[in-house]
């Protein structure tokens, strides 16, 4: 019989996807996939504790996005090839798999799903969708400000913009990530991604409402998420996406914010096993 360590062991492996791109991922548990989608500035690191909570039912694939971590990359980048990448994945676990994805991640996932991947069940934590006027979300020429920033090779100013136009971190919170040398070098190592989750996102965060047509096709049962401590324009855009998906349903978790994923991986775990597992 196997013991709980040795279901939450990981092991590394990678998928090629369809363009040659190799994708890294960790393995672990056992039962039903379940593929792991990170948000911007995040790789599989973010995910872990998360992974190994899931993997006490789950066989776990928390995998490192294209251009980050130890996954390759291509010039050119698309969102339809990191949708490939998903499909590689899924491939890999035997062709059908529930996917959970967290902020862009989430939009991400959402896009996989409406591509038609085998996809059983879709969770999606805060996808940051933008339907109203009232300032939240990024402004509307963020992608090509982020872009200047890093042809530029300003990677620090590049997160700083995306942290506090994007997320809406306050000026003083960023200058104290500054003062910690490692976690402010991961992220700059992966400032150049953030177009990759800007293209994500595409034209969902101009404050309009959800075009129903773009997400019908993703069929699979849905669970959309939001922290009772996040901003109310989380809320407005999971009770909107929920209400234009075929099959979903729309909760708040209490005590949660955006960064649930790393900062309560045990809080926000038990909504996702309840609902993948039903």
């Amino acid at each position: 019989m196997s013991t709980t360590s040795e279901k939450t062991t990981a092991v590394n492996s990678t998928v090629i996807s369809s363009d040659g791109t190799e994708i890294a991922f960790e393995r672990l548990g056992a039962g039903p996939a379940v593929i792991l989608v990170s948000s911007a500035l995040a790789d599989r690191s973010d995910a872990r504790k998360l992974a190994g909570l899931l993997a006490q039912h789950f066989t776990v694939i928390n995998y490192d996005r294209r251009g980050r971590g130890a996954s390759g990359d291509t010039a050119g980048h698309t969102t339809e090839r990191e949708v490939e990448d998903i499909a590689a994945l899924i491939a890999h676990v035997g062709g059908s798999a529930s996917v959970f994805g967290s902020s862009s991640g989430a939009v991400l996932a959402l896009r996989a799903a409406a591509a038609g991947l085998g996809i059983e069940k879709l969770a999606l934590y805060e996808p940051p969708f933008v339907i109203g006027d009232d300032g939240f979300g990024p402004p509307a020429d963020y992608a090509q400000r982020l872009d200047a920033l890093l042809a530029a090779d300003r990677r620090g100013d590049a997160v700083k913009y995306f942290m506090t136009e994007a997320q809406g971190m306050p000026t003083f919170m960023v200058a104290m990530m500054r003062l910690m040398p490692g976690a402010w070098s991961n992220l700059k190592s992966l400032a150049h991604t953030l177009p990759y989750d800007a293209r994500v996102m595409g034209e969902t965060q101009q404050g309009r409402p959800l075009r129903a047509g773009e997400w019908s096709a993703a069929k699979a049962p849905a669970l959309v998420l939001t922290g009772g401590k996040s901003a109310a324009g989380f809320h407005d855009a999971a009770r909107a996406l929920a209400g234009i998906l075929p099959e979903a349903e729309h909760r708040t978790l209490p005590g949660l914010n955006h960064g649930a994923v790393v900062m309560a991986p045990k809080k926000l775990a038990p909504a996702l096993v309840e609902f993948l597992r039903g």
